[in-house]
């Protein structure tokens, strides 16, 4: 058991270290919708990663199958990335101080929503992330039952504590910023969702003919 909970540390941080458009909008929602709004992002991609998790071990040969619409998948998780990085870099608006702006803005609940379905959503349509579950799931299948929730209970665990880590950093960073520097930094979020989203699709038009 202490193995699988060694593994499941790895696995985790392996994770939490991956560069990716999570990161990116976790620390964007963060700056601009304070810790709560970072946080609902947040507990929409751990909400996410334990879904993707449970169908690749529970229903691993249907995860297989639903890997064969990869490329429509993979295009409709880029196309949603390059849609939200267009919004952040041309029409996403941010408040100057003469118009009443206040780093903490007053969210009501269907906004934490919102924000929590654009986390959930952006993960579940990553196909990079699906891949990546679906492999470590399949690498794990000779492990008992028991070991597996230990080692994936972890896995989660530490990413979501990570997660959490960028979230505080992030509220930290925003206490130091201008309303200018924030729309900045939602225009260079968009240029990266964008930049990840162009990548994810010439990726897997590449893949689909075989590199040539």
């Amino acid at each position: 058991m202490n193995e699988a909970i060694l593994k499941g540390i790895a696995l985790g941080f392996l994770l939490a270290i991956s560069v990716g458009p999570v990161i990116f909008s976790i620390i964007k929602q963060s700056i601009n919708h304070g810790h709560k709004g970072g946080l609902s992002f947040a507990i929409g991609v751990a909400s996410s990663d334990f879904t993707l998790v449970l169908v690749s071990n529970v229903f691993t040969e249907f995860f297989n199958r639903l890997l064969r619409f990869e490329k429509i998948i993979g295009i409709g998780g880029s196309l949603l990335l390059i849609g939200i990085g267009i919004y952040f870099l041309f029409f996403k608006k941010t408040r100057t101080a003469d118009e009443g702006f206040h780093p903490h803005l007053h969210l009501r609940i269907s906004d934490y929503s919102r924000i929590f379905f654009a986390g959930y959503f952006m993960n579940t349509l990553n196909p990079g992330v699906i891949a990546f579950w679906f492999t470590w799931a399949t690498a794990f299948v000779v492990l008992p039952v028991p070991e597996r929730m230990v080692l994936f209970g972890t896995c989660l665990a530490i990413v979501f504590l990570a997660d959490l880590l960028k979230v505080f950093l992030a509220n930290k960073l925003r206490q130091r910023l201008t309303p200018v520097v924030i729309h900045r930094i939602n225009q260079l979020s968009g240029l990266i969702l964008i930049g990840f989203g162009l990548v994810l699709i010439a990726g897997l038009l590449w893949y689909r003919s075989g590199g040539s």
